[in-house]
């Protein structure tokens, strides 16, 4: 890995990188039509503003995939957080249709998530399977 992909803070570098992955709640296909485009604004929207750097993000009808560079000082269930907990008001708000439909159980996206480290070498590969995933369906 050459020296310009490390970040530099005081007394430290460092390349922290996750790939995440999150559903809707009970995994209905729900992003569809305008709400994958508007969703994908507001995460970059969000990582804009939390200084995270979005590498590759994909919105498949019944799930999200993000690859995301963030500062060393942010635990990854933070990340999960705040990408689920804002995205989530943000698109009730804009979507009507999303929060009436979700209405009985109040929430948007499930509990859980899979978040995994990526290393140098799989960068390319993570990127990679991310972007081919709308050709898999």
């Amino acid at each position: 890995m050459n020296e310009e992909q490390y970040h530099s803070a005081s007394h430290c570098k460092y390349l922290i990188q996750y790939h995440i992955i999150w559903c809707p709640k009970f995994r209905f296909s729900v992003l569809r039509g305008n709400v994958d485009i508007v969703l994908k604004q507001i995460l970059y929207k969000i990582c804009d503003s939390y200084r995270y750097k979005i590498k590759a993000l994909e919105v498949m009808p019944d799930y999200i995939h993000v690859f995301v560079d963030v500062p060393q000082t942010v635990a990854p269930c933070d990340v999960v957080r705040t990408l689920k907990s804002i995205s989530a008001i943000e698109l009730l708000k804009i979507f009507p249709q999303l929060k009436q439909f979700y209405a009985r159980c109040g929430v948007l996206w499930s509990r859980g998530y899979f978040v995994s480290t990526v290393e140098h070498i799989s960068e390319t590969t993570v990127i990679k399977y991310i972007e081919e995933q709308k050709s898999y369906q």
